[in-house]
């Protein structure tokens, strides 16, 4: 009886071990659901085209492209100043006036002067006249005497008359000849008075120009079409010659010097076009060029002066306003990703910590070098997953590709994609080749990068 027990167990333990393993007995939908895996959401973007920026960013202080300063060509008093710092003022426009009566009289006298030595030439000119006069009667005597000297000597020979006659005729003319000769003399003296008197009312003349030119002074015009920087003097100030009066300043073009390391002043060179950006006009981006390239170093900071010119068409930019300047470079465009985009496929390998913290010491120490201090030891290859297959139904195709430059969170693919690929940047879980995604809300599509 007990040996019967123990045989029925047995058979009932076979029957319940076997129903558990038949496959009979499972739920087919369950078996479906375990052979699909989940599909992965996941972040995509589009691999572009673009060069990394690389340009370093260099602030400067803003000023007017010509500074002028207005200085007083005389000694005299500052009646008069007509204009106050910031205000506008045109080429040749009065913006001072000085005491001119001391000058006026001079002027008065010097036009006196110059009267006078006109009279003196009209004197001249007169007594000219007059000595021609003579002349002409003295040619006409002695045309006279000379024809009635000629009668009487021929009369002579013929014994009409006296050969005493006859020599006085020859004599009476000789002497109308020489009263000729005196006339004409006089003609010529009196003509070099007019001449010496003429030149007197030239120097005069010039004297008196010179008086109105320094009455002239005493209005004191802007020499520049721009802004009053500064009023030095004030109304009232005793100013003698060379005292400044007024700074202007040319705000047609501003000028910007920005230092430059000794080690990239090899990129800059002159009339390169530079981007530039002033805090006081946040949504503009201007275009300077480089106008001058300082060939003397500060001897301690070794920073070299670049002079960037920056036109001001509107005159928005004022003086001291802070400019920031990146000057452009000629970068060749490469396809670019998102790191991230590496991280889908696993993590790239880090440094260990001890030599994670030289590398951020070395790069305190010298900033110029910290981007190829970070590229140092990351690898040059990688894999990143590519969105393929049916749009409704996207799956990923693992990629190897060939790294260049890092820059900013972004590295260069030099071979392994083309532009326009479509590539996951982060995903919701590790994925593997031909896995099934589900395109998140951000991702990037081809018309959102059109």
């Amino acid at each position: 009886m007990k040996a019967f027990l123990i045989l029925v167990a047995i058979a009932s333990l076979t029957g319940v071990t076997a129903s558990c393993s038949s496959p009979n007995n499972k739920d087919p939908s369950q078996a479906q659901a375990q052979s699909q895996k989940t599909a992965v959401a996941v972040d995509v973007a589009i691999a572009t085209l673009e060069a990394l920026e690389g340009e370093n960013e260099y602030t400067g202080t803003t000023a007017p492209i010509k500074e002028v300063s207005v200085k007083s060509r005389l000694e005299g008093r500052l009646l008069d100043l007509n204009v106050d710092v910031g205000d506008r003022v045109e080429n040749g426009q009065a913006i001072a006036q000085l005491d001119d009566a001391v000058l006026s009289a001079t002027v008065l006298g010097a036009e006196a002067e110059v009267a006078a030595r006109e009279a003196e030439v009209s004197q001249a000119n007169a007594a000219v006249g007059n000595a021609h006069a003579q002349v002409e009667r003295a040619r006409l005597q002695y045309k006279q005497a000379q024809a009635d000297a000629n009668r009487l000597t021929k009369l002579a020979k013929e014994g009409a008359v006296t050969s005493q006659a006859a020599e006085n005729a020859t004599t009476a003319a000789r002497s109308a000849e020489q009263s000729l000769r005196s006339a004409e003399q006089q003609v010529e003296l009196q003509e070099q008075t007019v001449g010496a008197s003429s030149q007197r009312v030239l120097a005069q003349e010039a004297i008196k120009s010179r008086e109105e030119e320094r009455q002239s002074y005493t209005t004191i015009t802007s020499p520049i079409s721009g802004v009053v920087l500064e009023r030095v003097s004030e109304t009232g100030t005793l100013l003698f010659a060379g005292n400044e009066v007024v700074k202007l300043g040319d705000f047609s073009q501003v000028k910007v010097i920005v230092q430059v390391s000794e080690l990239e002043v090899n990129k800059v060179r002159l009339d390169q076009s530079v981007n530039v950006r002033f805090d006081t006009l946040p949504n503009q981006k201007l275009t300077g060029t480089v106008r001058r390239i300082s060939p003397a170093a500060d001897p301690i900071a070794r920073l070299i002066p670049v002079e960037v010119v920056v036109p001001n068409p509107d005159n928005k930019i004022g003086s001291g306003q802070l400019a920031r300047v990146q000057f452009k470079g000629r970068q060749q465009r490469q396809i670019t990703i998102a790191e991230t985009a590496l991280e889908a496929a696993g993590r790239s390998p880090q440094p260990p910590k001890d030599t994670a913290n030289v590398q951020q010491s070395k790069a305190k120490a010298n900033p110029k070098s910290n981007a190829n201090t970070r590229d140092k030891g990351k690898p040059k290859t990688g894999t990143v997953f590519v969105i393929t297959g049916n749009p409704k139904e996207p799956n990923v195709s693992a990629r190897k590709v060939t790294l260049g430059d890092r820059r900013d969170g972004k590295v260069v693919v030099l071979s392994g994609l083309k532009e326009g690929d479509r590539i996951v940047v982060r995903s919701g879980g590790k994925l593997q080749d031909g896995d099934a995604v589900k395109l998140s809300a951000i991702s990037e599509s081809l018309e959102s990068t059109k």
